[in-house]
Parts: structure tokens; C-alpha cells; sequence
């Protein structure tokens, strides 16, 4: 009988890329590498014979990929579908894991904060879902919905009744208006918080410098040299900074940073200086507020809301200072801490630029529709829930 003529083989650019990618790919299957070998020998014009001389394959196998490829291209490569073996789990069994998953342990009565892949498999054992089930067909079970019940998210509810208009008017402030006006070349906008509690922590035996194929080394004893506060006023349009420590903060350590910055030009003879800040106790409420008016008339104090310290663009800068100057702590007293802190101060300066701040006032009333729609999805489901 004779053999049927070599399928001719002749890949796009694209395919060709591709299919060199499968052949000498470090992390692609065997199986597959030699398939596409097969189709770039035969898009060479080879036979079969000498294509399978060369891969080490059977003529058969290699005259069945090359077939694959000339009727149905990269996809003919994969695998086709086979029945296997009969499933050992019904989708019953599988819906119930799932749906165990999907409640807090305590529902349950299982003494556990959250649910892990073994444990899933216990309690799915101990209630007789099934006889059996190993820790891996659970995970896959889990992976088909992207289910992680291991993990967890916080969230806080808007407890400020004025939330949209206090985060408006600090949105306003970042794009340069106030009230519906454009701010003036002698208005500033500056941010301002503290970062409480900085700790100088004396390693027991020196921290050692990384190395070839070796991190940092930072001991884990130390010895407690005290705690200070850092005070940070950010300017949010000219991106330069103002700090100072103290020992603690409070209204006086608060004042003299206030005092700091307006000292100095061109805010002392600036028309306004809006400051933002948070809630704090060193800056919080009416009083804060007339009190600052009182001590710099052009100063005007603006809050964010409550639980909206992510607002206030000082919080980026206290960030990097954390990454970049506290972590990993090591340091001999309080005196290098602030040693360090002004020197880094000075440095962020030389080179800082603003941050790219894309939150607007549409994508905050964005925010609080999204926020009101789940409020009302979730009393509705709460209303529709049956009474245990």
C-alpha cells in the first residue's frame, strides 16, 4: 500500500515565532517542544523519515503532528480531549466543599478564625460529604472559582455625615480651587501629620551588609533606646517638605511646625496657606482650627473626614520615610534618628517632584455610589434571609 505524500507544512511569521518558543523554551513540556520540532523540521521541507531520525521519534508519530499542524495550526498541537478515568467525586461533593468554603468557621461550630485546605478536608470528611479527599483536590476545587477563604479583608463604614463635602474640598485644594475658584500664584496647599512613636532600636551584634547571594542581616534582640514623633508639612504643589521631631506629639509640637513653616518664605507673606490634616487630637476640630486662624491669619485649616487619613498626601511621604529610613530599624539612640530623618529630609528635596495624584471628585462620588449600592444590596439580602 502506499504511504501517503508528507503534508507540506508552511507557518506564518507569527506561528513560527511561537512555535520556536515551544521548541527551545526552557519551561515548555517535553511533549510539546517535540511537536513543535516536528513542524519546524517539517516547515524546512524534510520528510518524515529523516525528521524522525533526527527527533528520535517513531515515523508514525512524527507524520500524525505534522498532519495536526497543516489541517488545524498551533492548535492542533494540544492535547485532544480524553475521557479518563471516572470521576471519584460527585459534583454534589464538590458544590459542598465549595459552599463550606464560602462560610465562617464559626457557622460551623469549628473553633477556627478562617477556613485552610486541610481543614476543609477534615470537615468535609468528619460531615460525610465524602469518604475521603485529599488536601490538593480541595485547593483544586477552590482554584476552579477563585476561592481563598485563608485569606481576609477590613474594611470601616463612613461614619462622617459630611464626608463627600470635606473629601471634595481637600480634592479641590490637590487641583488648585477653593470654593469654585482657582487658587491664586501666592496660595499654598500644604499637608501635614505626624508619625508617632519611631523607635531607636539598638541591635545586640551589628547589622551585616548584604552580599552575593545573601540579604541584609539584621539581628533580632535590640535594646530600647526611647521613641520619638516625627512632624512632616508637605507642600503639596511645590513638593518639598518641613520637618522637625519631637519627644511627643500635641498641640505645642503641632504649633511648632505650624510656626516652622509659616516663619519662613513665601508662606509668611503668602494671601493663604491651606493646611490639611486629619483628624488628630493635635489638630482637631473648630478649636484647632480658630486657633491656628489666630496665631496666622493667612492660614486656613481643612480637614479630611473621619477615617480618611488616605486623603492627605502626607501619608505618601511618611511611606517612603518608613521603607526608606526606619525599616530596618537600627539605630544607636534617639540622636542618630533624628539625625537621619533631617538628613533624608534634605535629600527627598534636592530631587522630590509631586506625587501624581489621579483621585478626583468623579472618581470619589464613583466611589460612594459603588459604596451606597452595596449598602443596599446588603440590607436587601439581610431583609430577604430567613430567621434562624
Amino acid at each position: 500500500m502506499p504511504v501517503a505524500a508528507a503534508r507540506p507544512i508552511a507557518p506564518t511569521a507569527a506561528e513560527r515565532e511561537r512555535l520556536k518558543k515551544m521548541a527551545y523554551g526552557h519551561k515548555t513540556e517535553h511533549r510539546l517542544r517535540m511537536r513543535a520540532q516536528v513542524v519546524l523540521h517539517a516547515a524546512r521541507g524534510r520528510s518524515n523519515a529523516r525528521i524522525a531520525r533526527e527527533t528520535g521519534l517513531h515515523l508514525d508519530t512524527v507524520r500524525c503532528w505534522r498532519g495536526r499542524f497543516a489541517k488545524q495550526g498551533l492548535a492542533g498541537l494540544a492535547d485532544r480531549k480524553r475521557s479518563g478515568r471516572p470521576p471519584a467525586f460527585t459534583p454534589l461533593q464538590t458544590a459542598q466543599v465549595k459552599a463550606l468554603a464560602c462560610q465562617l468557621p464559626a457557622e460551623r461550630g469549628v473553633p477556627l478564625a478562617r477556613w485552610s485546605c486541610p481543614e476543609l478536608a477534615r470537615e468535609a470528611i468528619e460531615r460525610g460529604i465524602t469518604t475521603f479527599v485529599s488536601v490538593s483536590t480541595v485547593r483544586r476545587w477552590l482554584s476552579q472559582d477563585a476561592l481563598k477563604p485563608w485569606q481576609h479583608r477590613s474594611w470601616i463604614f463612613i461614619t462622617d455625615p459630611d464626608f463627600h463635602a470635606k473629601a471634595e474640598r481637600v480634592l479641590d485644594l490637590y487641583a488648585r480651587t477653593w470654593q469654585g475658584q482657582a487658587l491664586g500664584e501666592d496660595e499654598y496647599v500644604i499637608s501635614a501629620d505626624e508619625k508617632t512613636s519611631i523607635q531607636a532600636r539598638c541591635r545586640c551584634h551589628p547589622t551585616l551588609a548584604p552580599g552575593q547571594a545573601r540579604a541584609m542581616r539584621v539581628n533580632h534582640t535590640y535594646k530600647r533606646g526611647g521613641a520619638l514623633a516625627y512632624l512632616a508639612a508637605y507642600d503639596v504643589h511645590r513638593a518639598q517638605v518641613f520637618g522637625r521631631t519631637e519627644p511627643r506629639t500635641g498641640i505645642d509640637p503641632f504649633m511648632n511646625l505650624v510656626t516652622q513653616v509659616m516663619s519662613v518664605e513665601p508662606y509668611a507673606s503668602a494671601k493663604r496657606v491651606f493646611w490639611i490634616v486629619d483628624n488628630g487630637s493635635s489638630h482637631r476640630g473648630k478649636k484647632a482650627a480658630d486657633r491656628l486662624a489666630a496665631a496666622f491669619p493667612n492660614a486656613v485649616m481643612v480637614h479630611t473626614p473621619v477615617h480618611a487619613s488616605w486623603l492627605n498626601q502626607v501619608e505618601i511621604y511618611f511611606s517612603v520615610v518608613q521603607r526608606k529610613v526606619v525599616s530596618p530599624n537600627d539605630f544607636t539612640d534617639l540622636a542618630q534618628v533624628g539625625d537621619r530623618l533631617r538628613a533624608f529630609q534634605d535629600r527627598y528635596n534636592a530631587t522630590a517632584q509631586p506625587f501624581q495624584w489621579k483621585f478626583t471628585t468623579s472618581d470619589l462620588d464613583d466611589l460612594l455610589a459603588r459604596l451606597d449600592q452595596h449598602t443596599a444590596d446588603h440590607h436587601e439580602e439581610s431583609s430577604a434571609a430567613p430567621a434562624a
